[in-house]
């Protein structure tokens, strides 16, 4: 069995192939194919040794689905499941997409959020990102000068997405001795 897994939560798509490309990055057995987290169990996501986590950040700063009435959302109905888990002795390595420009006051808000949830659940958190080369006023992912994982601005930035995928996934592979 592969010992990363890859779970998002997408609600236009954007986040779903962010992930295949974090997949391909990989470009080892030892990952497995990316999975909708509305089509996973808690049990699928401690069945990996390490974990990537994905997700967007929609209206104002929220996680899919929670503090908003957004139906179908995919992280609204597990969050509860990830809050409760033992996520001890797990690595996790966090995305997030959002806009820069046209939410700059709430700039990934959503991944700040995941990584307050997978914290407290008690994984150990890796993969930090620079946030050099962006432009925002505000953003809850921020930990001191870097973001809590790799942040993706398809909107305004999609040609850099590719070569900030490689960067990024250089890094994990130290981090998850793969």
């Amino acid at each position: 069995m592969a010992k990363v897994g890859i779970f998002f939560g997408s609600d236009t798509g954007k986040t779903r192939k962010v992930a295949k490309l974090i997949q391909e990055a990989f470009a080892s057995d030892e990952v497995a194919a990316p999975v909708n987290i509305n089509k996973a169990s808690i049990d699928d996501l401690l069945a990996y040794d390490y974990l990537v986590l994905g997700t967007p950040t929609l209206g104002d700063g929220q996680l899919p689905g929670l503090d908003c009435d957004c139906q179908g959302e995919s992280w609204a109905e597990f969050v509860p499941e990830l809050e409760s888990a033992d996520l001890s002795g797990k690595k996790v390595a966090l995305f997030g997409l959002g806009d820069q420009v046209n939410y700059a006051d709430a700039f990934v808000d959503a991944l700040g959020e995941m990584y307050d949830i997978v914290s407290e659940a008690g994984a150990s958190v890796v993969g930090f990102w620079a946030n050099e080369g962006y432009e925002f006023s505000s953003s809850n992912a921020l930990d001191g000068d870097d973001f809590v994982g790799l942040v993706i601005d398809q909107d305004n930035q999609s040609s850099m997405t590719a070569e900030r995928v490689k960067t990024w996934v250089a890094g994990l592979k130290a981090e998850f001795a793969l």
